[in-house]
């Protein structure tokens, strides 16, 4: 059984030099799912996913996953601020591990601290209005931390992720 990957380091060692990673922030009630071009240079927002079953939204993250050439997925981590971990880390670990489990890519965490609040104040500096970064927040959210652990990679690799 494929399980998430905690060191990310360990992570990039299990990746393809090519292919599409998604990005996913978990919340209560929205999945913000973000997406790298396949050299995995540059980040972008895909699609907001409501939360269901589970079931349900593995099958529609699989589909994605073969039309995009996906390779890889990371979960973003919501950490307390002093690093600790709460329940909505431990939701997103779960999230994690069970599609893990179904989609056999590898897959792993990164700190997505803030990734909220920069996106938010980003849209508000760019003059949208609140119902329409409601709309786009999770997943402009999602492109914020995954374009963090895109560079990551690609410095601490010394070639593309």
């Amino acid at each position: 059984m494929n399980i998430p990957i905690d060191r990310f380091e360990d992570f990039a060692c299990c990746l393809p030099e090519i292919g599409a990673i998604l990005g996913f922030d978990v919340g209560s009630s929205r999945i913000g799912v973000s997406i790298s071009d396949g050299e995995r240079i540059v980040a972008s927002p895909l699609l907001a996913m409501k939360r269901g079953r589970f079931r349900d939204t593995a099958r529609e993250i699989e589909v994605l996953c073969d039309e995009r050439s996906v390779r890889g997925l990371i979960v973003g981590l919501p950490l307390n601020m002093n690093g600790s971990e709460g329940p909505r880390c431990q939701a997103a670990r779960a999230f994690a591990t069970n599609l893990a489990a179904r989609l056999e890519l590898p897959t792993s965490y990164w700190d997505e601290r803030l990734s909220t609040v920069e996106a938010e104040r980003s849209m508000i500096e760019g003059g949208m209005s609140r119902q329409r970064r409601q709309q786009v927040v999770d997943r402009v959210a999602a492109a914020i931390f995954l374009q963090t652990a895109l560079d990551y990679l690609r410095t601490s690799t010394g070639r593309p992720a």
